[in-house]
């Protein structure tokens, strides 16, 4: 009898060792169960990419010039339409090799390379009432002029007192609005105030914006500087559509 009590009793634990184990494996699938119910991330919403737009290449001829007096940024050529870059072009006329022509109405200056060709540039031209035509010269031109508003010009903008001829102008920078060069447009010996010089506001090529002169791009006005002689002759054809002091 003390046998089989014992037997009954190792044939009980037995059981209940393996019930027991039973239960513990299924607690503890049920703890990796419930860990990755817990640990799992939620799914995370598709974010919207804008797309952006593809970089422009600018072109090696309006590169920065770290090597300039003030170093110039490249031109953001996204705000200058194509058609104003500078470029060579067939330019048939009767104007002698060297010659400088300012097609106001078209927004171009030539410079005449001779055999028909020319170098053709984007250029800024004169609002309403502000703008010069007729034929001159270039009587000098200067590399990173100051720049002194003439007196008329100041009466106008007061706020441009602490430039005017007077006090010395406005010393040469990439601020001042005549920027890297200035070429002098003189007629009969007489200075008319007028000039062809830089700029860095590359959005202004194209249109008619300025007091009068004729501005380009600073990379642009460097190129002609360099290709100019002082006592050049230059036409200003007159844009019909605007008011302009034209000199015979």
């Amino acid at each position: 009898m003390p046998l089989k009590n014992s037997q009954g009793d190792l044939a009980q634990d037995i059981a209940k060792a393996a019930f027991s184990r039973r239960g513990l494996l299924i607690g503890l699938g049920g703890l990796v169960l419930s860990g990755c119910v817990s640990t799992a991330r939620p799914p995370q919403p598709i974010k919207k990419t804008v797309p952006t737009e593809p970089a422009r290449e600018v072109p090696l001829m309006y590169r920065a010039m770290p090597e300039e007096q003030f170093p110039i940024p490249a031109v953001d050529t996204r705000k200058v339409n194509p058609k104003f870059w500078r470029q060579e072009v067939d330019y048939p006329t009767n104007e002698v090799k060297g010659a400088v022509i300012v097609d106001t109405p078209n927004k171009y200056l030539y410079h005449v390379l001779g055999n028909g060709r020319a170098m053709r540039y984007g250029i800024g031209v004169g609002r309403d009432g502000f703008s010069w035509a007729g034929r001159a010269t270039i009587a000098y031109k200067r590399q990173w002029p100051r720049w002194t508003p003439p007196d008329e010009m100041v009466a106008r903008q007061p706020s441009l007192a602490p430039y005017s001829i007077a006090n010395g102008g406005m010393p040469p920078g990439l601020k001042n609005p005549l920027g890297a060069r200035a070429m002098y447009i003189h007629k009969d010996g007489r200075d008319t105030l007028y000039r062809i010089h830089g700029s860095p506001e590359a959005w202004s090529i194209g249109k008619a914006v300025s007091s009068g002169c004729i501005r380009m791009l600073n990379q642009d006005v460097i190129d002609l500087y360099n290709n100019v002689r002082d006592g050049s002759a230059i036409v200003v054809i007159p844009d019909p559509t605007k008011g302009q002091q034209v000199s015979s």
